[in-house]
């Protein structure tokens, strides 16, 4: 069964949040519009999102921080805003939606993402986007830690024959090795993981439903 997570700001307090730190703007929205766009939502334990196709996962990566370090997208994934959701998911039409009951995923931990993704779906929970992941840790930056980060298999990248590309979207927190350089030691990262591999320390991000604001 799903752990119980940080309780989330309230959905006011989730839109100012992404006012302070400019979120808005990158959508093209004025801090009105998205106060009004969620004047009406009145739902416990529920994520504020913007549609990823007015903020791009890469738009936000910058907007991560843990230990005083800002996050980054691994060098090898340049591509990560072209990673878009997959069925399952369906996100829902207009510049904003709500997620609900998220949770991190950690008793999937060793499993790979192949493997994951139908036990998620047989829970009747849906696997978390980067976008939403990204989301969910500008609110609530203490759902990230060492050893138990997660995947967002929500989101993968298609290829030009059908095909999904073997990379999977995850998020956690770098050693300052190889590429990633030792300047982002302890840096919030978006890398990947194959879709046929497990690690003990990466859990799986879903939520029960999303839906409109």
């Amino acid at each position: 069964m799903p752990l119980t997570m940080p309780n989330l700001p309230t959905i006011p307090e989730q839109a100012e949040q992404l006012i302070k730190l400019g979120v808005h703007e990158i959508a093209g929205l004025s801090a009105a519009e998205l106060r009004g766009a969620v004047s009406e939502v009145n739902a416990e334990d529920t994520l504020l999102v913007l549609h990823p196709d007015r903020v791009p996962a890469s738009s936000l990566v910058h907007l991560l921080e843990h230990d005083g370090k800002r996050g980054f997208v691994v060098t090898d994934m340049a591509d990560i805003d072209e990673f878009g959701p997959i069925e399952p998911v369906t996100v829902p039409a207009g510049p904003a939606y709500v997620i609900s009951k998220l949770d991190r995923g950690d008793h999937l931990a060793n499993w790979s993402p192949d493997e994951a993704l139908p036990a998620i779906v047989a829970d009747g929970r849906t696997p978390l986007t980067v976008t939403e992941a990204i989301h969910w840790l500008l609110q609530r930056p203490d759902v990230l830690e060492r050893n138990h980060c997660f995947m967002a298999i929500g989101s993968r990248l298609r290829k030009a024959d059908g095909a999904l590309d073997a990379r999977t979207p995850a998020v956690w927190i770098s050693n300052g090795t190889g590429r990633d350089g030792r300047a982002n030691r302890n840096a919030p990262k978006i890398g990947w993981c194959w879709a046929g591999n497990r690690h003990t320390w990466l859990g799986f991000a879903s939520a029960a439903r999303r839906g409109p604001v």
